[in-house]
């Protein structure tokens, strides 16, 4: 076996769990109308929304009537835009006069498994002013990236989850935290 260092090239999955999208319809949408109208929706009058939900990309759309969507549960940034766009579609078939505009990725979850066990308390220490942990409150240390707006969530087990405005900066995140918990394994 070769002896690990932490400037060998290790291929680690990376996982995307959730890639979640904003876009407009640049119109106003009648809520009761595609409670009443369309289909996999849940109408919630309390809060002045409806929940759509798509099969195929399986994503699922809060709508508002002010004409702002959000979808969520994509797996990648091009599966986020093409739900979003057949979401659109699904509304213009209402009788909406739907522009798809705005659109935006605005957060992605990730997890990632490092072959080896992490101590914690020792990973912390190391990187003090990024680092918090608080055994009592979470399992996890909480790792700020402030340049890559990204937040890391790591355990013991070498689990973990990665947080980030996009894929590339989720990908980014990953490759700097490498070293870091390469040192307390």
């Amino acid at each position: 076996t070769t002896p690990m260092d932490a400037d060998s090239d290790v291929a680690l999955d990376i996982l995307i769990t959730n890639v979640v999208c904003v876009f407009r319809t640049r119109c106003h949408l009648n809520l009761r109308k595609i409670a009443l109208e369309g289909a996999n929706v849940i109408y919630k009058r309390d809060v002045g929304k409806v929940l759509m939900k798509l099969r195929k990309p399986r994503i699922t759309a809060t709508i508002w009537s002010s004409g702002k969507i959000i979808c969520t549960g994509a797996t990648s940034e091009e599966e986020a835009k093409f739900g979003a766009r057949r979401l659109a579609r699904s509304l213009q078939k209402l009788g909406f006069q739907v522009i798809f505009t705005d659109f935006k990725v605005v957060n992605v979850l990730a997890v990632c498994n490092m072959p080896f066990e992490i101590r914690l308390p020792e990973f912390t220490k190391n990187n003090r002013p990024h680092a918090s942990y608080e055994p009592e409150l979470h399992p996890a240390v909480c790792y700020r990236i402030k340049s890559l707006r990204a937040t890391l969530q790591i355990f013991s087990t070498g689990s973990i989850t990665v947080t980030g405005p996009n894929v590339k900066a989720v990908a980014t995140a990953v490759e700097q935290i490498y070293p870091f918990v390469f040192e307390s394994r």
